[in-house]
């Protein structure tokens, strides 16, 4: 889709959601399809990581929820983010659920590969002890996982919106967020 001259608003073609472990993007993901008048297709990283082979993939949790990738998680991770671009090039709405391990530069990875399609960024915020305590409810995270995570993954991202979790529900933030959506009129 070509950008629109003269100040038109460009209706939006990707909404990237970057928030720590257990901050609560994959609820808001499914309120925002709820809520968005178009079909949006969503992809989270942890659905990459789930489709990795257990072995050599670049990937490990540390015990104290640290988490190291390496070069052949970097490689995967292009591809995969490629991909979605590809479709979203192709027209298809996409919904994105990441956590920016590396901050700024992980929001310099997706602006490159997203280059040309318009793009709403949206930091999904939750105190680390909250987090925390989700993460124990959750039961299929390493414990420690979202406290490291609650703060360093905003570092350096600039954003369009922002939500907090600790103090909004997951549909109160799908409408933040969708008011920031511009629609077109197919």
């Amino acid at each position: 889709m070509d950008r629109l001259t003269y100040g038109d608003p460009v209706a939006t073609q990707v909404i990237v959601l970057n928030g720590g472990s257990s901050s609560g993007k994959s609820g808001i993901v499914r309120c925002l399809q709820a809520v968005l008048p178009d079909p949006w297709l969503t992809f989270g990283v942890d659905s990459l990581i789930e489709a990795m082979p257990k072995e050599g993939a670049g990937i490990e949790f540390g015990a104290d929820g640290a988490v190291h990738v390496g070069p052949e998680f970097m490689a995967l991770e292009a591809a995969w983010a490629s991909g979605i671009a590809a479709m979203a090039h192709a027209g298809v709405r996409v919904i994105i659920d990441d956590v920016f391990l590396g901050g700024a530069a992980t929001q310099e990875r997706w602006r490159r590969v997203l280059d040309g399609l318009d793009v709403l960024w949206v930091g999904v915020r939750c105190a680390p002890e909250v987090a925390a305590g989700r993460e124990i409810a959750r039961g299929d995270r390493v414990r420690g996982m979202a406290e490291k995570q609650a703060q360093i993954v905003h570092q350096g991202v600039v954003y369009d919106v922002e939500v907090d979790t600790a103090g909004a529900e997951s549909l109160e933030c799908a409408r933040t967020i969708a008011r920031s959506v511009v629609s077109d009129s197919r």
